[in-house]
């Protein structure tokens, strides 16, 4: 499988920019080390009658790979993506659809992602954290950031997929 780079992916990246990968790469880290924590069940896991409220749910296994694949690996692939701007066929549908990168859809992805996820712990699991706050600040913050006209014009096709 063949990638390239878009032309200008070592220059000047605005500050929307740059905060957008920051988030990312925040999200993408903590993400990995609270879903390795849930699925070894030591560290910062949530105690384990917390879970008797959650139906399906009877382990943290499964929260744990969500937290760590979803939201830890893919936001690090979301933010590489962003900053280097790689062009892989398997996404180029994301491409034609939105006329943006692909990064640009799978942050606007992963934010909505984030704030279900915190709604859903808001519903469900029986405290409430200051964790909850700054996690639902970033969920939202992903849904934001991309419609930044300077994100935008950083992340706009310019290989010439038309949807």
């Amino acid at each position: 499988m063949a990638v390239t780079m878009t032309p200008a992916v070592t220059g000047h990246r605005p500050a929307p920019v740059l905060t957008t990968i920051g988030v990312l790469t925040f999200l993408g880290f903590s993400a990995v080390a609270g879903g390795i924590s849930m699925v070894a069940g030591r560290g910062v896991a949530p105690p384990n009658d917390w879970l008797d409220g959650i139906p399906v749910i009877d382990s943290w296994l499964v929260p744990g790979l969500v937290l760590g694949i979803g939201f830890g690996i893919g936001s690090l692939l979301t933010a590489y993506g962003m900053l280097r701007r790689p062009r892989w066929p398997w996404l180029h549908w994301a491409e034609r659809l939105t006329r943006h990168h692909w990064s640009w859809i799978a942050t606007i992805l992963i934010g909505l992602g984030q704030v279900v996820w915190i709604a859903v712990e808001l519903v469900y699991l029986p405290q409430p954290s200051a964790l909850q706050a700054v996690y639902g600040g970033v969920g939202v913050g992903l849904l934001l950031l991309p419609w930044h006209p300077a994100v935008r014009r950083h992340l706009a096709d310019r290989c010439g997929h038309h949807a």
